[in-house]
């Protein structure tokens, strides 16, 4: 039992880094963040679907819960459009950095999503994540673009994260993922036909490393990272996994200057204001584990 509990906990932080590897994809990959995105979603829907196939798994769900699948996807797809234009115009550091407020989001949004009262010190450490953001945009102004598509990027991450967890009462993790890389896929086709002058060859000439880099993106930092990620929840438990993802920022950030040294090199200031908000959001988890205890125990 031990060994499966150590071999569980080494494949989450495989996980966690490669949530990390994520974003030195998107500054690797060489087109824009909204076809970047597009590829991503159809690939990787393609990819579950094979899953699907293999594993037999039942994916009939009602017309109402299709279109709250649906909306998941649209916000995904918000998420990650942002994410990699925040890298597109700054960098892999200042997007991780400011991305890890997303707690402070989330702290916001579940009381509306559960009807739960809020808790104070969450609210706290939004003010101190809040601080640690003026610090970073106040040493990194030339990037205040990035920083704003990275908080943006934030408030979908968390919207979806909060939604998926009500999702999951219903359908499994690989049904859920399926439906919303769809709709993602659906979603960004009709902006792209509207406001983006249509699909045309230019748009489908991808490069041989963009290829392969999507193709590494969409199979093994999503279609297997979701399905991973679930798996493992049914060793580890959901505190341990929620803290061990907190851990992605810093991941990225290290392998970002490891990589690209020139362009993340970033002034003392910002690194302080990162620190904060990094704290910030384990000392967060941390609390919420306590109370956790606290309530299975009295």
């Amino acid at each position: 039992m031990l060994s499966v509990k150590i071999k569980n906990h080494v494949h989450l932080h495989f996980l966690v880094f490669i949530a990390g590897f994520t974003a030195i994809l998107g500054e690797i990959i060489t087109i824009t963040a909204i076809p970047l995105v597009w590829f991503r979603m159809l690939m990787a829907s393609i990819l579950v679907l094979i899953y699907i196939k293999i594993a037999k798994i039942d994916i009939k769900i009602s017309p109402k819960e299709l279109v709250r699948l649906s909306i998941g996807g649209i916000i995904i797809a918000l998420h990650w459009i942002t994410f990699f234009g925040a890298i597109d115009v700054s960098n892999v550091s200042i997007t991780l950095s400011v991305f890890s407020c997303g707690a402070f989001f989330a702290s916001l949004i579940e009381p509306i999503i559960y009807k739960r009262r809020i808790i104070w010190y969450e609210i706290l450490f939004g003010v101190i994540v809040i601080i640690g953001v003026f610090i970073i945009t106040k040493s990194e102004i030339k990037y205040i673009t990035g920083i704003i598509l990275g908080i943006a990027s934030a408030f979908f991450s968390s919207l979806f994260a909060v939604l998926n967890g009500n999702f999951l009462k219903k359908h499994s993790a690989t049904v859920i993922s399926f439906y919303e890389f769809l709709s993602g896929v659906f979603f960004i086709s009709i902006y792209i036909l509207v406001f983006g002058g249509g699909f045309s060859t230019a748009f489908f000439s991808l490069s041989t490393p963009d290829f392969s880099y999507l193709f590494i993106l969409a199979s093994i930092c999503t279609a297997y990272a979701f399905i991973a990620a679930v798996h493992v929840m049914k060793v580890i438990s959901p505190y341990t996994v929620v803290l061990s993802y907190n851990m992605e920022p810093i991941y990225g950030i290290i392998l970002a200057v490891l990589l690209f040294p020139e362009k993340e090199s970033m002034s003392t200031s910002f690194y302080y204001g990162a620190i904060i908000i990094i704290t910030t959001v384990l000392l967060n988890a941390i609390l919420k584990n306590i109370r956790l205890l606290k309530r299975r125990f009295t």
